[in-house]
């Protein structure tokens, strides 16, 4: 069973996703608070697997929020953000504090229950009308070779294949597909670049991949 806790201002919002979310199998809504302070006090307490938070709430939004939650791993949970298009100022922010995906306020109900699964599972969900033009925007053009992290250099010409095609978007079967490997092959490869960079999960990867040049925007 996974174990949500929403974080939303508006008690209507969060009423409308429980409504959803208590519909399936497999997934239990834990608790909810409206607020950034609230939901670091609930998510400590009842540890759920995700938390789907709001960005703009008073008094703590929820980038601050999750930066304190991941903090050290203060929080196992892995972060849903709620984001609109309005919001293209937070969106890099959130990336940076180590969120695993974001949602689109007005994505189709449907989508809602997928996504807490995804992100539960340890996928990163990478809207690509989202994170592409953000990072794109946010991260700007750097100069090629700077900000190499440490393990940067240990990577094979494949895994620098692979990090490349990550930060374009790519899914592992279409990696697979224009790297003509197996699925399996891609998944060690990426497995083994986010171990060696020290990285939590694919969008920290697209960051990096941007912020050190491997990637150009728009290219």
């Amino acid at each position: 069973m996974i174990r949500v806790l929403l974080v939303d201002d508006q008690a209507l919002v969060r009423g409308g996703f429980r409504s959803i979310l208590d519909g399936q199998d497999d997934i239990e809504v834990v608790g909810e608070a409206a607020d950034g302070m609230e939901a670091i006090d609930r998510a400590l307490v009842l540890l759920p697997d995700v938390i789907l938070m709001d960005i703009r709430m008073p008094r703590m939004d929820g980038i601050a929020a999750t930066r304190r939650l991941l903090d050290r791993g203060r929080c196992p949970a892995r972060i849903l953000i709620l984001t609109t298009f309005d919001e293209d100022e937070y969106v890099y922010q959130a990336l940076r504090a180590g969120v695993s995906g974001f949602l689109l306020k007005s994505a189709p109900p449907r989508e809602l229950a997928g996504a807490v699964r995804t992100v539960a599972a340890g996928e990163a969900l990478l809207a690509p009308e989202i994170t592409r033009r953000m990072i794109e925007e946010y991260v700007g053009r750097p100069r090629p070779g700077s900000n190499r992290p440490a393990g940067f250099e240990t990577l094979t010409r494949r895994e620098l294949e692979v990090l490349g095609l990550i930060a374009r978007g790519r899914s592992n079967a279409e990696i697979s597909a224009e790297l003509y490997l197996s699925e399996a092959t891609v998944k060690t490869h990426v497995t083994r670049v986010l171990a060696k960079l020290g990285l939590r999960d694919r969008i920290q990867a697209v960051i990096l991949a941007y912020e050190c040049g491997l990637v150009q925007p728009g290219g």
